[in-house]
């Protein structure tokens, strides 16, 4: 067995009922609930618009919301409708929120990462990608450097050969295929039937056309799951041999995605169930080449992801691990979420408003937050926890100009915890997570969090384990 997967099964059963409560997943901080809406819009057109900014690269996320059917377990901002014309009045709206943007100087940066999530991007015709991509060529300066990274995410069952074909040929380099499961019996229970076959199929032809990265999602605590179940799923996914993986723990939420109440709670796996399906991932993927470099995210360890991670080019944001090649990222469309500098903010959440903000050439921002000093400290110690799975209180600080023993005196108390359960370990220069600790990343970050106590009743995080 690999080292990088050597604590034992014990020792995380031992800690998760200590460690398991609710917690955000930290792809911000602040985090997307603490957003204002009495945010003034105009202070990030001005942020934008600084000539400071216009040098710098850039990272361009668009968001599609459309999926033609509803996957039982999603939690995702998306809209299901088969309504003919949805995807090309969406695609109109995305045209006005882009001219309106042309004033403030983005025009002029280059855009060296672009992802499309959604929904499913690919519920757009192959006409209305093509169109979409113009769309952004218009308004944004895109590149066709080998080390720029242009993502999609796919669902299987949505794409033809000739599809991935137009893809490649639109610039897109990575692609990330949502693969959740591949038993059947898990699939008809969360309403995504998706033979290995049409996967393994679609894979050969991904490579077929020289994308540079292909990533799987996977997801476990799924109803019907169990380890006897999942290691067939992990063995198919293993042949198939992606580059990169996601693993991501379900939460069960019924009160707030109401498509979850279709999901019979009692065929869902116990929490004990679900820590040794962790496990068994972990030493899996372990086993078979792959690095654990954070937050659900495995990657083969020549991959880039891991060669950043090494050398300190890490970074997390709202489209989940990527180099750093841009810190800034502007979001585009209905619920997309942008950070410019030390400004965050959020298009309107409900796709009727953005439609309508957009047809009346109005701003779509529909909330937002200017952060400050110590949101940023916080942020950059969060981060480095996120991505180079060790920080330094006192490095980090002394950037801002405080003394870590004073101004994060609790917060050094509290890191003990962690230290004692063997989570971290204190080096001459600040803390390591531990192989075990980074199944705890998340009530490691709630340290640092001081927005923590005060998230709105209304918003319900997942499990941290």
């Amino acid at each position: 067995m690999s080292q990088d997967a050597s604590y034992l099964q014990a020792d995380i059963e031992r800690l998760a009922p200590k460690y398991q409560r609710p917690g955000p997943r930290y792809t911000s901080y602040p985090t997307a609930p603490h957003l204002s809406e009495a945010f003034g819009t105009n202070q990030f057109e001005a942020r934008c618009a600084q000539a400071d900014q216009r040098d710098r690269p850039l990272s361009l996320y668009v968001h599609v919301p459309f999926c033609r059917s509803i996957c039982y377990y999603c939690a995702c901002n998306k809209v299901v409708t088969r309504t003919p014309g949805a995807g090309q009045e969406y695609l109109n709206a995305l045209d006005k929120e882009l001219t309106r943007y042309r004033d403030w100087g983005l025009n002029q940066r280059l855009v060296t990462q672009l992802h499309w999530g959604g929904g499913t991007p690919t519920y757009l015709s192959d006409a209305e990608l093509t169109q979409l991509m113009h769309l952004i060529a218009r308004n944004y300066q895109l590149t066709d450097a080998p080390d720029r990274e242009y993502s999609i995410e796919i669902d299987p069952r949505t794409v033809s050969k000739q599809t991935i074909a137009l893809l490649r040929g639109l610039g897109f380099n990575r692609l990330s295929l949502g693969i959740q499961d591949f038993d059947p019996l898990v699939q008809k229970a969360i309403n995504r039937v998706q033979p290995y076959e049409m996967v393994a199929d679609l894979t050969h032809c991904i490579r077929e056309h020289g994308f540079k990265s292909l990533s799987f999602d996977l997801i476990y605590g799924l109803p019907h799951q169990s380890a006897q179940s999942f290691s067939k799923t992990l063995a198919k996914v293993i042949r198939l041999g992606p580059d990169r993986i996601a693993c991501y723990n379900y939460a069960h939420l019924p009160n707030r995605f109401t498509s979850q109440r279709a999901i019979d709670r009692l065929t869902l796996p116990s929490a004990t169930q679900r820590l040794r399906l962790q496990r068994l991932i972990d030493t899996t993927l372990a086993d078979s080449g792959y690095v654990l470099i954070g937050l659900d995210h495995y990657v083969k360890t020549t991959d880039e992801l891991s060669v950043a991670q090494r050398e300190g080019r890490l970074q997390r944001n709202f489209q989940g691990y990527s180099l750093k090649s841009a810190e800034d990222m502007m979001g585009i469309g209905h619920s997309a979420i942008s950070q410019i500098g030390d400004m965050i903010v959020q298009n309107a959440r409900n796709l009727d408003d953005y439609l309508a903000k957009t047809e009346a050439n109005e701003s779509p921002i529909s909330r937002g937050l200017k952060l400050t000093q110590d949101d940023l400290l916080r942020r950059d110690i969060i981060m480095d926890i996120c991505c180079k799975l060790e920080f330094s209180l006192s490095e980090i600080c002394q950037r801002y100009g405080y003394q870590a023993q004073s101004y994060l005196k609790k917060e050094i108390e509290d890191l003990q915890e962690f230290v004692a359960d063997g989570l971290i370990n204190e080096t001459g220069s600040g803390y390591r997570l531990t192989t075990l600790g980074r199944h705890f990343l998340r009530n490691l970050c709630m340290v640092f969090d001081a927005w923590l106590e005060q998230t709105p009743v209304d918003i319900k995080y997942s499990k941290t384990v």
